[in-house]
């Protein structure tokens, strides 16, 4: 089989898991009211036990540079892709203040936890994954800092202690235990446990993924921001990801941070930006137009940046 072929394979039951969500929240099987339960499952108990069934007994995270350096470059490239995605926003056609701020913040950050988990998970081995958990920190960590900053004018006031969610708490915690050795007194029973709950992390996520993009399709559907959208489609999927692969070229670096360098930098928009922007005084249908342009335009891109990263990388 192709490495293309395992691309597209990976890559297309995760778009079909979104088209399930759109189609139960326009069917009302999925209704908004059940959205914040559903999250908060998600992210308070799925997505911690994902991380520590990815992490524990993870031999590639046993090594200081793949604890280190992973989050340090997760912060780094959305600061990259924040600060040239701010300099485009002229030729974007976004003009006022709120307009620039949500364009940048949404060409610049990448859908990093519920599509490339999948995609990591069907492409590559547990010790990548693993890797991938660690690089979000970093991410996570720019969401509340530059990103609310960003949208809210300067000022993170108290919600910067969001950083410090449970899924990162998770995620530190299942370092220190696999770098030090701990979780060898770990019971099986408990890591099957979380192996199991694990397991219905992503597939929950990219349901509500879906039922939120379903929830404003109208908007985009009324907008004529087509020159905006263009704009964010060339960086968020042309200009940036050819950034990222030439990072994971020229870095030091293991070859999990790189493969996850490559399949990151593919990413379309993060559906969270939406939520943000409503949130923290930014311009909702700015962020709604790059989440569903650059979302409906990777099922053509992702494919292709893949392939041609793990070339220059030599992953072929």
């Amino acid at each position: 089989m192709s490495q293309a072929h395992i691309i597209l394979l990976a890559v297309f039951p995760v778009f079909c898991i979104t088209g399930a969500g759109i189609l139960l929240r326009k069917t009302n099987c999925l209704s908004e009211e059940a959205d914040q339960s559903l999250l908060r499952v998600t992210i308070n108990l799925l997505a911690p036990c994902l991380a520590f069934d990815s992490i524990l007994h993870n031999d590639a995270l046993r090594h200081f540079g793949n604890i280190a350096l992973p989050p340090l470059i997760g912060f780094a490239t959305v600061a990259i892709g924040i600060g040239l995605s701010l300099l485009c926003r002229r030729l974007a056609g976004a003009l006022t203040p709120k307009q620039a701020a949500t364009f940048a913040v949404s060409a610049g950050l990448y859908n990093y936890t519920y599509l490339p988990i999948p995609l990591a998970q069907a492409l590559f081995d547990r010790e990548t994954v693993g890797v991938l958990f660690v690089f979000n920190v970093g991410v996570d960590i720019s969401l509340w800092t530059l990103v609310l900053m960003m949208l809210s004018g300067g000022s993170i006031g108290r919600d910067w202690k969001r950083m410090f969610n449970v899924p990162v708490v998770s995620i530190l915690v299942s370092l220190a235990l696999n770098f030090f050795g701990a979780d060898r007194y770990i019971p099986d029973p408990v890591m099957k446990t979380a192996k199991i709950l694990g397991q219905c992390a992503v597939p929950m996520g990219v349901i509500l993924v879906g039922a939120i993009m379903a929830d404003h399709a109208g908007g985009f559907r009324s907008a004529s921001g087509w020159r905006m959208i263009i704009a964010g489609c060339f960086l968020r999927l042309g200009l940036l990801p050819l950034l990222m692969v030439l990072l994971a070229w020229c870095l030091p670096c293991s070859v999990e941070l790189k493969r996850i360098l490559i399949l990151q930098g593919a990413m379309p928009t993060a559906v969270f930006t939406i939520v943000m922007s409503k949130h923290y005084s930014g311009d909702p249908l700015t962020a709604l137009r790059l989440v569903i342009g650059t979302s409906v335009a990777a099922l053509v891109t992702i494919p292709l940046w893949l392939r041609f990263g793990f070339w220059v990388i030599g992953q072929h």
